[in-house]
């Protein structure tokens, strides 16, 4: 195992860790999970549909496109091919970045990431993808008397959830070594199973058992569209990222 994979590993367990103390005695730690998964998951399709729309844009001869910069009025016009592409789509406004920029200041932050994440889960109404996305944040309940007694003390979890997602530093999707949801995922059935009488291997299959499936599948092939390991707890494919369905 490379040193990078070993940092990363040990990077995102030590968010973790900070998340949980920060949330210690308000979210049980079994529910925890959902709010870490949700909001990592969130991050990634942000940053996965960004990263796929700029490169289309600079390979068509606009260096300096930046969509986290557009106006929501004029990324409407690719909205449409975009969800044939990836299966989802998101407003600039919307994506993790810029709502984590204005969270701090925004007093109604619950009812904003409700609205996107209601905004993300419509965008692929009508399509292929619309069965994977539905209810796909249902467990993140951002108004979750769990979370605070008041909107403001919710709101003040949430900012802090956001920062600490935001702060991983992952690098480019290339760079990253690690299956960053599998990893979260199963260090969190790790912290919290046995407390809440659950059995961890109930709920997910150890990376390097999944790891090993993959490559006997895939021997002898030069080519492979997709490979599926599926668990108790299933995970399924969007356009390039995995989210845990309920």
């Amino acid at each position: 195992m490379s040193v990078t994979k070993e940092t990363q590993r040990a990077e995102l367990h030590k968010t973790i860790w900070r998340i949980a103390n920060d949330l210690r005695g308000s979210v049980d730690g079994w529910d925890f999970k959902s709010y870490v998964l949700g909001m990592l998951f969130y991050r990634f399709i942000s940053e996965n549909l960004t990263s796929y729309l700029n490169e289309l844009e600079r390979a068509a001869g606009n260096p300096d496109f930046d969509y986290t910069r557009l106006p929501d009025a004029d990324a409407e016009f690719g909205r449409a091919e975009t969800v044939l592409e990836k299966g989802f789509y998101i407003l600039p406004s919307e994506l993790f970045e810029n709502v984590r920029r204005q969270a701090a200041e925004d007093e109604n932050l619950n009812e904003t990431l409700e609205r996107v994440f209601t905004n993300i889960e419509a965008s692929a109404k009508g399509t292929d993808s619309e069965d994977d996305l539905k209810g796909l944040f249902d467990d993140l309940d951002v108004n979750s008397s769990k979370l605070g007694p008041t909107v403001a003390k919710r709101n003040e979890k949430l900012v802090k959830l956001l920062d600490a997602i935001g702060d991983l530093k992952l690098g480019t999707f290339s760079d990253n070594t690690i299956d960053t949801f599998g990893d979260a995922y199963e260090y969190l059935m790790q912290m919290y199973a046995s407390s809440a009488g659950k059995s961890g291997g109930e709920y997910y299959t150890p990376q390097e058992v999944s790891e090993l499936l993959a490559r006997i599948t895939v021997v002898g092939k030069t080519k492979v569209n997709k490979v599926y390991e599926t668990s108790r707890a299933e995970w399924i494919q969007i356009s390039g990222g995995y989210a845990l369905a309920a």
